[in-house]
């Protein structure tokens, strides 16, 4: 097995244009991902611990902010691997939001204004578990949710979809510019696998929470989810919000892989302690002398 390489796994499910994107060539399983479940393992824990040391340096910096976007099938694995990555990093300065279903007061505003609350101050880590791409995703497999958006009949069009994309890669551009480093990972599950992770939380009580009849359903409507999620991310990968889709079927890879990227992403934007300038450099100077001359006699 060669030596794992964090920036040949990056690379292979990075996207940073849409043309010629298709999601069926896209694996959901890596023969050789170059490193093995024990060798990951230890890979993440020292990926988080790179997170920790960039997120702190972030905080510190309170110039740049990250929002990092999870979508995957039912079963994909979004809980565990953000639970896994974020696990090291202090909470002080990573909040996490998961959107479900919008209620009334939320379906009374276009589609984004829940999510805009939800964005990450200067020197913060925002992780949306499911997004606004749910809009281009469940509202277009199931033209109900839509429906329940209140739209002006002349607004719901053949070109609905497309106009919503273009709106998400706007905002999105809109975003970078305002110092928001943007990651967007898409959990790429198989149906097969998908199933696997279904029975096991029937077969296995202590999961028997997580099992929803809805999920089950919803298996019929794979290839169109499929086909949605493939025109989402081609509309909407840009250099500056890239897309990973990241092999899910293993989690603990897909766990590496999406540490992996977080840590690389902040490193390449360096983000830096405060330098204290010459005069406020003395005055820390006086306020020790001051505490030093505290100190209790032997």
């Amino acid at each position: 097995m060669p030596q794992h390489d964090p920036g040949r796994l990056i690379e292979s499910c990075r996207v940073t244009r849409g043309k010629g994107f298709r999601l069926a060539e896209r694996p959901t399983r890596l023969d050789d991902p170059g490193i093995d479940k024990p060798g990951a393992e230890a890979a993440l824990a020292n990926a988080v611990d790179r997170l920790d040391d960039l997120q702190q340096r972030l905080y510190a910096e309170d110039r740049q902010s990250v929002l990092a976007i999870f979508q995957a099938m039912d079963g994909g694995g979004k809980d565990s691997t953000i639970r896994a990555v974020f696990s090291g990093i202090n909470p002080q300065g990573c909040q996490v939001m998961s959107f479900k279903a919008p209620g009334p007061e939320e379906l009374s505003h276009d589609f984004l204004w829940r999510h805009m609350a939800a964005l990450p101050a200067r020197g913060r880590i925002a992780v949306h578990n499911r997004s606004w791409y749910e809009e281009v995703l469940v509202a277009r497999v199931h033209p109900e949710v839509l429906a329940r958006r209140k739209l002006p009949k002349a607004r719901v069009t053949k070109n609905i979809w497309k106009e919503r994309l273009e709106d998400i890669a706007a905002f999105e551009r809109y975003l970078a510019r305002q110092g928001v480093i943007i990651l967007k990972f898409f959990l790429h599950l198989s149906k097969e696998e998908q199933r696997q992770r279904f029975l096991a939380r029937i077969d296995r009580p202590e999961k028997n929470w997580k099992f929803d009849a809805g999920d089950v359903a919803e298996r019929a409507h794979w290839e169109a989810y499929q086909e949605a999620y493939e025109e989402a991310i081609a509309g909407t990968a840009a250099p500056e919000a890239p897309w990973l889709v990241v092999p899910a079927d293993r989690k603990w890879l897909a766990r590496l892989i999406v540490a992996e990227a977080l840590a690389d992403a902040l490193a390449r934007a360096d983000p830096r302690y405060p330098e204290t300038d010459p005069q406020a450099r003395a005055a820390l100077l006086e306020k020790r002398a001051a505490l030093e001359a505290e100190k209790p006699e032997d």
